[in-house]
């Protein structure tokens, strides 16, 4: 409890030495009362009630003239999120094999699979998860398809991942990311597609629009063209970080060392570099995870402390009290402790 004017505290004791010295006798100078000796004192015994309560109803209303104040402070933690689309290729050549985590051959399928889950969940080490993001999941091959809206239901997003399969009709083969960047553009632009439980996100509440697009080749189907859909990305302020999981072995020198890209990869080199982004190639799961890494240190949500100070004004309750007080007051001088002169 605090006291914007303490200093007005300072005249309670000024005012009840002044309500003393002005007190005026009303009795009657007699005497001796040894006539009234034997007589009860009846409702005399209570002619200071009144007085007692004008004294207190002065005291609070200098008490609600100095204004009490209590105070309290809380901090609340502030989120600037990221709005995350993961693209992931599920055409028929994810269905190659390499290098899985324990050196073993396993399809591309699933150690993307196991490294959009880590990136997403978090493994403990490299990667620490994205519990603050909106993530969505679009996957494509012949055709683009929305897995998952952006969402922070993150648990369920986990069980779709773990379920993506590789495309094996014939007819829907292929490979059309630039259909799938176009959509992941236009959700990450729209405020109404940034949706979680009924409460809409706006622009100024997302710290940044990411689409990782993860192929293993060349755009070869859809509507859309890479550059076109990088195009819209650029100007809805998305960033695109490409990663390729072709084979890279060809690319390499006499000495091992990478070359240069080919045609597609040069693409989404291209791509990755207008939007703000970054290209890089991976072949196995480990250079698949040091990708995974790169971006999630890029691309982190920040989250901040803010302290705020509540003020409650309690100055209306020594009012209300000191009113009362005087109401019965006059009303017990009226009544029952009325004094006749």
């Amino acid at each position: 409890m605090s006291f914007v004017y303490p200093w007005v505290l300072l005249g309670i004791p000024l005012v009840l030495w002044l309500l003393r010295r002005r007190r005026d006798r009303t009795s009657l100078a007699v005497p001796s009362i040894q006539l009234w000796s034997s007589q009860s004192p009846g409702k005399a015994r209570y002619l200071w009630l009144p007085i007692a309560l004008r004294r207190l109803s002065i005291i609070l209303l200098i008490i609600s003239i100095a204004r009490p104040q209590a105070g309290s402070t809380y901090n609340m933690e502030v989120t600037e999120g990221i709005a995350i689309q993961m693209l992931v290729d599920v055409s028929s050549s994810m269905d190659m094999n390499t290098k899985n985590m324990a050196g073993k051959n396993s399809s591309r399928m699933e150690i993307a699979k196991q490294l959009v889950e880590q990136f997403i969940a978090g493994n403990g080490a490299d990667l620490k998860g994205r519990p603050n993001d909106l993530i969505g999941l679009i996957t494509f091959a012949r055709y683009a398809d929305t897995r998952s809206p952006l969402t922070f239901g993150h648990d369920a997003l986990l069980q779709i991942v773990r379920q993506l399969d590789i495309q094996e009709r014939p007819n829907e083969d292929g490979t059309a990311y630039g259909d799938a960047l176009a959509i992941a553009a236009a959700r990450l632009r729209d405020p109404a597609a940034l949706k979680y439980g009924g409460e809409a996100f706006e622009t100024d509440d997302i710290k940044s629009r990411v689409i990782i697009l993860l192929t293993d080749g060349e755009n070869n189907s859809g509507a859309h063209l890479p550059i076109e859909s990088a195009g819209l990305a650029k100007e809805w302020g998305c960033r695109i970080y490409a990663i390729s999981m072709g084979d890279t072995s060809s690319n390499l020198d006499s000495e091992g060392i990478p070359g240069s890209l080919s045609a597609a990869e040069k693409v989404l080199e291209h791509i990755s570099i207008e939007t703000g982004g970054i290209f890089r190639q991976a072949s196995d799961f480990e250079s698949l995870l040091s990708v995974y890494s790169e971006i999630d240190r890029l691309e982190r949500s920040e989250i901040s402390t803010r302290s705020f100070n509540r003020v409650a004004e309690w100055f209306w309750l020594p009012i209300s009290i000191a009113l009362i007080s005087l109401l019965i007051a006059l009303t017990l001088e009226a009544t029952w402790l009325r004094v006749v002169p």
